[in-house]
C-alpha cells in the first residue's frame, strides 16, 4: 500500500502536460492494482485463488517498474523519488513473485 500511495502521490506532481497524464495515469493504475491484488490474494477463499490474484499482483508490479523505468529514461519526474518508486517495485516483483513461487510448489495435488 505504501508503494501505491507513493506512486500516486509521485504522479500528482508530474508536470501537466498530456503525455505525463498518459503515462502517469499508466503508471497509477499499475501500481495500485498491484497493491489491491495483493490484498484481494490474501482474503484469498482458495490456494488456487490465492495463486491467481498473486499473479495479476507480479504482472502489475513490473509494469510498475516498466513505467518507472521509461519515465527515468525521459527524465520525468524527481530522480530521488522516482528511484525509491522503481527500487521499491523491483523489491516487490521480487517478493510477490518469490511467495508465488513458493505457493505454486506448496500447492496440494487435487
Amino acid at each position: 500500500m505504501k508503494f501505491a500511495v507513493r506512486t500516486v502521490k509521485f504522479c500528482q506532481i508530474l508536470p501537466d502536460n498530456w503525455i505525463n497524464r498518459r503515462l502517469g495515469g499508466q503508471l497509477v493504475d499499475a501500481a495500485t492494482s498491484a497493491a489491491m491484488n495483493y490484498r484481494s490474494a490474501t482474503r484469498g477463499r482458495s490456494r488456487a485463488e490465492f495463486i491467481a490474484k498473486l499473479g495479476i499482483a507480479v504482472e502489475e508490479a513490473d509494469e510498475s517498474a516498466g513505467w518507472l523505468e521509461l519515465l527515468a529514461q525521459v527524465g520525468v519526474g524527481g530522480r530521488e523519488e522516482g528511484g525509491w518508486l522503481l527500487n521499491e517495485a523491483r523489491e516487490l516483483l521480487a517478493i510477490l513473485g518469490a511467495s508465488q513461487k513458493t505457493a505454486k510448489e506448496n500447492r496440494q495435488p487435487t
